[in-house]
Formats: C-alpha cells, sequence, structure tokens
C-alpha cells in the first residue's frame, strides 16, 4: 500500500513540473511572437522572408536561407543585439532573454512552423 502512495505521489510530482514546464514555456513563445511583430516583422515579414519594402530596402536576410540557418544561436544572438550593417540593435530594447527567445521563435518560423 506504501507503494503505492509513494508512485501516485511521484506521478503527481513529475506531473506537476511538466505541466508547469509546458505553461511556463507558452508566454515565452507569446512573447516572442509579440516581439517578432513589433520589432522585426516590417524588415524581415510575417514569414521571415525578408519580402517586404523595408526589407528589400535594407537588405533583410530571408531566415530560411542556407546562409542563415548556419549560423550559429550564438552569432544571431549577438547581431540581434547589437545590430549589423543596417540591422540596428537590439540591446536595451529586449532583455537578454527576449532576444533568446526571438531566435529560437525565427529558428521555428524558418521552418515553416
Amino acid at each position: 500500500m506504501l507503494s503505492v502512495r509513494r508512485h501516485g505521489v511521484r506521478f503527481l510530482f513529475l506531473t506537476a513540473i511538466a505541466l508547469g514546464i509546458s505553461v511556463w514555456s507558452v508566454p515565452a513563445v507569446a512573447d516572442a511572437a509579440a516581439n517578432y511583430k513589433a520589432k522585426c516583422v516590417m524588415c524581415h515579414g510575417a514569414d521571415g522572408k525578408g519580402d517586404t519594402p523595408a526589407g528589400k530596402k535594407m537588405a533583410a536576410r530571408d531566415f530560411a536561407s542556407p546562409e542563415v540557418q548556419k549560423m550559429s544561436d550564438d552569432d544571431l544572438i549577438a547581431i540581434t543585439t547589437k545590430g549589423k550593417n543596417k540591422m540596428p540593435a537590439y540591446s536595451g530594447k529586449l532583455s537578454d532573454a527576449d532576444i533568446k527567445d526571438l531566435i529560437t521563435y525565427i529558428r521555428q518560423l524558418a521552418k515553416g512552423k
């Protein structure tokens, strides 16, 4: 009987942790999508292709391009944080966590998800 209780308690504990992690990550995705819409869509477009008037003018990169896909997350974080060429710096405008979540978001966007 004690063994059944222990398994039940473990199950409930692990379930609570799993639910907590999944619920905790949903706002990060929502925040990343909101940040992308607010900061990136104008140049990179809703699909991340860079096929917008501003994107064409600024030579915005297509996130799905092999050139961008081979870049490490650290490289993309550095570009987003410090800026590069015509890309503005987002240091001080977005937190480090927001930038990291944004990179995860654009990786998913590039995969068409």
